[in-house]
């Protein structure tokens, strides 16, 4: 990858559901993976604060949002999406509507960088 664009985002969880979610993830379903790669999606790693359910993501790619967009057009995507989103909390929206966590990812700002 050329230009690689480092991306850092977090996600909230509901926290009754934080064991069930990590349960969910002991076998991510192999297509799910090969579509992530398939679309970009590199060195993409979740990391989990137990107390209050917050998921912090991390990934590469050459370009977040193509590789964003493209992977929300897989079959795969909109199936793992339904299963995932009764974990997550409901995104912080007048009438709390839509909760999916791959629209109610809030992306954090890069600001330092060590090489």
């Amino acid at each position: 990858m050329a230009d690689v664009e480092r991306v850092c985002f977090v996600m909230h969880l509901r926290p009754d559901r934080v064991d069930d979610y990590l349960a969910a993830h002991d076998e991510v379903w192999p297509e799910m993976l090969d579509a992530l790669r398939d679309t970009g999606w590199h060195n993409y790693s979740l990391f989990l604060r137990a107390d209050d359910g917050m998921v912090v993501g991390y990934l590469e790619t050459d370009d977040f949002e193509r590789a964003t967009a493209t992977m929300a057009e897989t079959a795969v995507n909109a199936r793992w999406q339904a299963v995932m989103s009764e974990y997550f909390r409901p995104p912080a929206t007048p009438d709390g509507s839509g909760a999916h966590p791959a629209t109610d990812q809030q992306r954090l700002t890069e600001y330092f960088h060590l090489t």
